[in-house]
């Protein structure tokens, strides 16, 4: 790499080696990386932050995708205004300590989350944590486009144009081939994520309520049976899922950030943690008067169904809120985690991988996000397919394949041969920690629950 790419702190470039030339990807990273650095010397501050924000509310967005707001609307129908609004604010919290150490491990290794894997512990465990992503990312794009399609229903558009539309829009955002400039546009659509929040005002939602859930987590439903359990493991799968590790480390790569960008990559990650969880609780309240009603929510087919049983009750600017909020749900997560899996089978069969390659050089990371987009898309189509319960129910499996990728997250992150200064604290490691444990507890009565369905009652 040349004396002139390096002055600029820009990280050498995965599986480089020295004296490599020069290449597109390089020179578009040098570029974004010299900016930053004339703005740090400048000293603007706000401006610095929003060179530097991006992956943190992208992931956080992201993931508040097609099953999560479907998981929320359920929640909300299903209990109201009540426990789940503070744990849904536990749930980002824990998010939040995850994507954390992502930012950490992404600005102290420039390498992404599956090269490290292979990298320290070798091709099985690399095998099996990439088996773990795939397995997850290509269930939930699927959920994703049913999103898309039901939010497409609403408005009479057929199944078939809306799916066809979130492949498009994947394909057009790969186009760019320009890290900088799919970010931004991914960002503009995320910001349509908190049309949920308007939605939520046309259900008139108490204050007090709010509050008083709030600050006493009640009440606390009287039936703890297993659609509390199924939900409450949803809702952590709303937010805390194994994709979100290896997108976010890589667009942290990708980005170029380093050390010295930690402090902004942390603010960026707590900002999109909350604007994430602003939206969350919304669908909870816009869901909530459906509780009032005692409509069964069970018998929905599709997330359309939750906006055509609200238009009595928010009207029919809520209702298209909500119906819209669906949309873009499903099409900022079909641009991420189809990239997540760019980036993680780009790195394993370890060749280029970057949303600033020209496409020769990149058509397996591209062809990969396409592909996976298209298969995907087509599943969505088969008649008679059970979508409110695929939707539910990939979260919950989200939720049960996060132990595992927290495990390996946790043993990178307290690697002071890769970490150094930035390895873990023992507070990180009990934070961390906590969360592994709790995670595995709750799928373990999932699965006892699941294997004796009458100990807690339904």
């Amino acid at each position: 790499m040349s004396q002139d790419v390096m002055r600029l702190g820009l990280p050498e470039p995965p599986g480089a080696a020295p004296g490599q030339q020069i290449t597109r990807e390089d020179m578009l990273r040098a570029q974004d990386r010299l900016r930053v650095l004339r703005t740090r010397a400048s000293g603007r501050r706000l401006r610095l932050l929003w060179l530097l924000a991006g992956p943190g509310v992208l992931v956080m967005l992201g993931e508040n995708d097609g099953p999560s707001m479907v998981s929320y609307a359920t929640t909300g129908a299903t209990y109201g205004i009540g426990f789940f609004v503070p744990f849904i604010l536990l749930t980002f919290l824990m998010a939040f300590i995850v994507q954390e150490m992502t930012v950490r491990l992404g600005a102290a290794t420039h390498r992404g989350h599956a090269e490290l894997i292979f990298q320290r512990f070798g091709p099985f465990w690399g095998y099996f944590a990439m088996a773990d992503l795939v397995f997850g990312n290509v269930l939930t794009l699927v959920t994703e486009f049913i999103a898309i399609q039901a939010g497409g229903l609403y408005f009479g558009i057929p199944a078939a144009l809306s799916v066809a539309f979130g492949v498009l829009v994947v394909i057009a955002s790969l186009a760019l081939r320009r890290y900088a400039t799919w970010e931004r546009v991914a960002m503009g659509l995320a910001a349509f994520n908190l049309l949920f929040v308007p939605a939520a005002l046309y259900a008139h939602p108490s204050g007090a309520a709010l509050a008083r859930a709030i600050a006493t987590w009640g009440p606390l439903p009287r039936a703890l049976g297993t659609g509390f359990v199924t939900l409450i493991l949803a809702n952590i799968g709303a937010t805390v899922t194994p994709w979100m590790i290896f997108f976010q480390q890589s667009a942290v790569v990708d980005k170029g950030l380093t050390r010295a960008d930690l402090r902004q990559g942390r603010i960026d990650t707590a900002m999109g943690a909350l604007i994430a969880a602003i939206a969350a609780i919304a669908t909870v309240v816009a869901a909530a008067p459906l509780f009032a009603a005692h409509v069964d929510v069970s018998q929905f087919a599709s997330g359309a169904d939750f906006a055509s049983a609200l238009r009595p009750m928010l009207g029919e600017t809520g209702a298209t809120l909500f119906a819209l909020g669906f949309i873009e749900a499903g099409l900022v997560a079909t641009m991420t985690i189809s990239t997540s899996s760019s980036y993680a089978l780009a790195e394993t069969l370890r060749t280029h991988h970057s949303l600033n390659l020209d496409f020769a050089r990149g058509r397996l990371f591209y062809g990969a996000a396409v592909v996976s987009a298209l298969v995907a898309g087509g599943i969505v189509l088969i008649p008679g397919a059970p979508l409110l319960a695929m939707t539910l129910t990939v979260n919950v499996i989200a939720t049960l394949l996060m132990a595992p990728a927290l495990l390996f997250l946790l043993l990178l992150v307290n690697d002071r041969e890769i970490m150094g200064t930035l390895a873990n604290s023992w507070r990180g490691n009990l934070a961390g920690g906590t969360i592994v444990v709790g995670i595995s507890l709750v799928g373990a009565l999932y699965g006892v629950i699941t294997v004796f369905p009458g100990l807690l009652g339904k």
